[in-house]
């Protein structure tokens, strides 16, 4: 049977809603958004959250501005203490079931619809476990076995997750469908000096720096990174190493690597970025550093290419595949190898400018729109089955 406008779509926002949103957060947020208008324009949406969401999940914010597309989306707020998926969620699927059921960034219930779409982020937990603790470990293996046995159809954000996927749990090559994420439509280069100073006062930020974004944990590769900076330091001493972000696990012997090589003065952590000083930071960096061991796609490659920064990052995973010709690759694991890519990046203008201008090229595979307009054909081609 085709489906029809009744056909009532329903879509996990618990993920998407946070202050201080990362990666999975993120994409949960900027893919609802973009996908909501094409869904509510011929279905029923049904957005659920564990509490009230801010102005930019509300419907007004995820729909075009038309009384009948206004009525098509509704947010359902059900709020529950603990196991909020498993028990709360999975009780609304028995009251009151959709036709499909979308998990963008966490796990599907227990009980859940016939049709199910999630998205697997990544299996760093598997090429990296060392990176995660064992607690997390044994959850994201939990949870990721779970989700491919029991969906329908799952999203992976890159070539490299859908490969893993295949081969770590022997899921059928046709139950996958491969959705790059799009990046943050404001993010453009900033030009004007006195808005990055401005920012960097604000993150207590001096002169010219290197930039990381991203979680303070070991699978960034961090401290082969502060190894890397500090070989440089004899040529470039007016540099700074900013590492911005939460700090997640394993943060402490981080900094203390930095402590240790007697460079603390010269490597700073300003902590979690708000996302309208990102696009200033990134402009007012000599370049992006971003050697991490593994990423299912990696968010701050584009981030810094869309802000015409010159990148630096990994041979591995996932990230030439993103990064594509706009950006330095590294082996992650080779100390000298990243500094000799920093030394390069800092001294040799004619690359730099290169890299950007490929960089600026490479965006154009990547929009939440083109994301949107994928995840709208696979959710249409799973209610006509």
């Amino acid at each position: 049977m085709p489906p029809t406008s009744s056909s009532i779509i329903g879509i996990d926002a618990s993920r998407a809603v946070s202050a201080t949103p990362t990666g999975t957060e993120a994409y949960s947020a900027h893919l609802i958004r973009a996908l909501a208008p094409r869904l509510a324009s011929t279905h029923t949406l049904r957005l659920y959250c564990r509490e009230t969401p801010p102005i930019a999940l509300d419907t007004r914010g995820l729909s075009p501005q038309t009384a009948a597309s206004e009525a098509a989306v509704e947010t359902r707020v059900i709020p529950f203490p603990r196991l909020w998926t498993h028990l709360r969620l999975s009780w609304e699927m028995v009251c009151h079931p959709p036709d499909l059921l979308f998990v963008p960034a966490h796990v599907l219930p227990v009980v859940r619809p016939r049709r199910t779409l999630v998205t697997v982020h990544d299996l760093g937990y598997r090429r990296f476990p060392e990176a995660h603790p064992a607690s997390q470990r044994r959850y994201l293996e939990m949870s990721t076995r779970w989700n491919v046995r029991v969906a329908t159809h799952i999203l992976a954000d890159s070539e490299t997750t859908r490969d893993a996927i295949i081969e770590a749990y022997h899921v059928p090559a046709q139950k996958l469908t491969v959705v790059y994420p799009g990046y943050e439509p404001d993010l453009k280069p900033v030009r004007d000096h006195d808005t990055i100073e401005h920012v960097l006062r604000r993150y207590d930020i001096p002169g010219d720096y290197v930039l990381f974004v991203g979680r303070i944990q070991p699978r960034k590769n961090l401290t082969r990174l502060i190894e890397a900076f500090s070989r440089i330091l004899a040529d470039h001493p007016s540099l700074t190493l900013v590492l911005a972000g939460p700090t997640g696990w394993l943060g402490d012997p981080i900094q203390a690597r930095a402590t240790a090589l007697g460079v603390e003065d010269k490597v700073i952590f300003p902590g979690y970025v708000a996302p309208e000083d990102k696009a200033a930071l990134f402009s007012g960096a000599r370049l992006f550093a971003y050697p991490s061991l593994h990423e299912g796609f990696g968010f701050p490659v584009l981030e810094a290419q869309a802000c015409g920064t010159p990148l630096l990052t990994s041979t591995t995973s996932s990230l030439p595949e993103v990064a594509g010709e706009g950006g330095l690759l590294v082996d992650p694991l080779n100390v000298e190898a990243i500094a000799d890519g920093l030394r390069r990046l800092l001294d040799d203008q004619a690359l730099s400018t290169r890299l950007v201008a490929r960089g600026f090229e490479n965006l154009a595979r990547f929009s939440w729109d083109i994301a949107a307009r994928q995840v709208q054909v696979v959710i249409t081609d799973l209610l006509e089955h």
